[in-house]
């Protein structure tokens, strides 16, 4: 591991003033976070033209771009390819995006969710020739893709747009290292393989690898790690890994993840073999393997909050609370109930984990309902 690992703020997950509007980001609060990452030497942030519905890039602007040197950071931005009907969207949505963040450069430009199903978009518009001109036009610094499939049909990308791709942003933590869907270590090693640099997502798994019960905590804690502590240098302990992203959302989160940071110390083989003996031991307890991404709300025509139903059933599964019951009962009052699902399957194409959503949604039912 190279010791030029970065610590990226990822700006998906921030905080809002009304968890029902993911569009309500408190930007004192974010700005604040800026300014404490800033001041404690890291300057990389990861966005996305989808990002709380667009709010993400100008939180971006108001607390990053509007108050600091534009040579002080990277911006890393990624075109919505599910969005995209024709070549000419592709500028029209950079554009939008320049405009959101404030700037008339990207540090990485993106094309986003690259699977089996998005790769056809991306190739029918152009996106892949579309970025490169972008690159040689100085408005993208570094181009390429970020990537949630199999690791043969990343391999037939790097072929054939090799050219296209200095970096891919990839799923990595040890919960999934391992993981049969989202090949997790198989890919990393085709990054490896073709010398592309990647940036990691989805370190702690959308907070999974955080929210564990207490007998879990305490043997990495008897290892002198905490759980954040272990994700992220997993993480960040292989060669290609450049960045290692974490979606914050709150200062207290911020200033512990900094600190894993500072400096970073790469696993030694114990510490790695135990954290990959840990991850099988926590795959028990998990129900259904959400990150939490949040991509499937778009796409769910009945607007059931599928990320918050997930979530309150692996709760469920793992500390069989009461309040969970009133909690989902709530949620269910104020969106759409579980059981409001039409078995459509539009979620399952964007779905990054590869769920068969549908189907877990009756799980939900059977057990709040």
């Amino acid at each position: 591991m190279s010791d030029d690992v970065m610590f990226g703020f990822g700006a998906m997950r921030l905080d809002l003033e009304d968890e029902n509007n993911p569009s309500s980001i408190n930007y004192d609060d974010v700005t604040e976070m800026i300014d404490y990452y800033m001041d404690q030497g890291f300057n990389y942030f990861d966005t996305s033209y989808a990002y709380h519905n667009g709010a993400s890039e100008a939180a971006l602007k108001i607390g990053l771009v509007e108050r600091y040197p534009r040579e002080s950071f990277k911006i890393a931005d990624k075109i919505p390819t599910w969005a995209l009907t024709s070549e000419e969207d592709n500028q029209k949505f950079v554009d939008i995006m320049l405009e959101r963040l404030g700037t008339d450069f990207f540090d990485v430009l993106l094309i986003h969710n690259i699977n089996e199903s998005f790769l056809q978009i991306a190739e029918n518009c152009n996106t892949f020739d579309y970025i490169k001109r972008m690159k040689e036009e100085g408005i993208a610094k570094k181009i390429g893709i970020s990537y949630h499939d199999r690791a043969d049909l990343l391999e037939e990308i790097l072929e054939k747009y090799g050219d296209a791709i200095d970096v891919v942003q990839l799923q990595l933590n040890y919960l999934d290292w391992e993981s049969k869907l989202t090949e997790s270590r198989k890919n990393y090693e085709i990054c490896e393989k073709y010398g592309k640099d990647v940036i990691v997502m989805e370190p702690i798994k959308g907070g999974t690898l955080f929210n564990l019960p207490n007998d879990i905590k305490e043997k990495f804690e008897k290892e002198g790690m905490t759980l954040v502590e272990a994700a992220l240098r997993f993480a960040g302990s292989h060669e290609n890994v450049k960045v290692v992203l974490s979606g914050v959302g709150n200062l207290e989160q911020m200033k512990e993840n900094c600190e894993v940071f500072k400096p970073f110390e790469p696993m030694n083989e114990e510490e790695n073999e135990f954290v990959l003996d840990m991850a099988n031991e926590i795959k028990e307890l998990i129900a259904i393997d959400c990150s939490y991404c949040g991509y499937c709300l778009k796409e769910c025509p009945a607007g059931i909050p599928i990320p918050d139903f997930f979530e309150l059933y692996n709760s469920e599964k793992m500390y069989s609370l009461p309040s969970l019951h009133a909690i989902y009962g709530t949620t269910a009052a104020t969106n759409a109930p579980a059981s409001a699902c039409t078995e459509c399957e539009s979620c399952m194409a964007i779905c990054t984990q590869k769920l068969d959503i549908p189907t877990l949604l009756k799980d939900v039912v059977n057990t709040f309902e």
